[in-house]
């Protein structure tokens, strides 16, 4: 495997504001894409396992699948750009994103999630949202460099 792309905190902060309507953008899709699979449900009277168009649907069936494949295309595009930027995208209901990082020599995971400014958090790369640290002072000045 090769090396992960290593950012400064300064690096992730200048990002954040091309990925922020991308992540933003992504939400939107997402719920959109939820609103058609409880239509698709509506109409079917379940999910189905598979969203392809069948011929024995009906002309409105066909119009959501074939919708709903298009939406989840374009959402999963939208996930790969953001992590063109570099960026590991570890929730896509909330828009969490982690970057690589070093805090004294170690690497680990520099923590933002859409709607926060910037990056104020990181944590170890075994660990998870749960175990988020904030950015005090002394981690940022280790963090810029």
């Amino acid at each position: 495997m090769s090396e992960p792309q290593v950012f400064t905190l300064e690096a992730v902060n200048e990002i954040i504001p091309k990925l922020s309507p991308i992540i933003g953008r992504q939400l939107e899709r997402r719920g959109e894409i939820e609103r058609r699979l409880f239509a698709l449900a509506e109409s079917l009277g379940e999910v189905p396992d598979e969203i392809t168009p069948e011929d024995e649907d009906s002309s409105e069936v066909r119009q959501i699948k074939v919708d709903l494949i298009e939406r989840i295309a374009a959402y999963q595009e939208g996930w790969r750009e953001i992590e063109s930027f570099g960026a590991v995208v570890k929730d896509t209901r909330i828009g969490l994103i982690d970057f690589y990082g070093r805090v004294d020599d170690k690497l680990v995971w520099l923590c933002w999630k859409y709607g926060e400014g910037e990056c104020g958090y990181y944590h170890a790369l075994d660990e998870g949202f749960s175990g988020r640290r904030g950015i005090g002072a002394s981690v940022r000045q280790r963090l810029l460099n």
